[in-house]
């Protein structure tokens, strides 16, 4: 089955807002670590946001830190990515994936299960 389904990508205006969710299904959720990552067309997939399951502990990349937050809802076992102050570079492939782990890692390949992707797209 799917692991990680994700919804809520689309197009938004520059300065605007848009709310990520991933739905984890059939997967332990103790113990792990949720990450949000994101791949603009031609380039490497990089880091945006990660939460530690268990304590709500988070981690951001430093072009998103103040303007997009995440979290996540224990009993709908599920992680949201809130963006806010959107601009044109953050229009890409955003991802979800969940790595066993107590603490957040930032690299892609530490991660074992992952989302299909949602575009977002940033335009006037």
């Amino acid at each position: 089955q799917v692991h990680l389904v994700e919804s809520g990508g689309g197009l938004v205006q520059p300065g605007g807002s848009l709310r990520l969710s991933c739905v984890v299904s059939g997967l332990s959720i103790s113990g792990t670590a949720l990450g949000w990552f994101r791949q603009a067309a031609g380039t490497e997939r990089e880091f945006v946001a990660g939460i530690n399951w268990s304590t709500g502990n988070t981690h951001y990349a430093n072009p998103v830190k103040g303007r997009f937050t995440i979290s996540r809802d224990n009993a709908k076992n599920t992680v949201y990515l809130e963006m806010s102050s959107l601009k044109y570079d953050d229009t890409a492939v955003y991802l979800c994936a969940r790595v066993v782990s107590r603490v957040v890692p930032t690299i892609a390949a530490r991660y074992d299960y992952w989302s299909q992707g949602t575009q977002v797209t940033v335009s006037s």
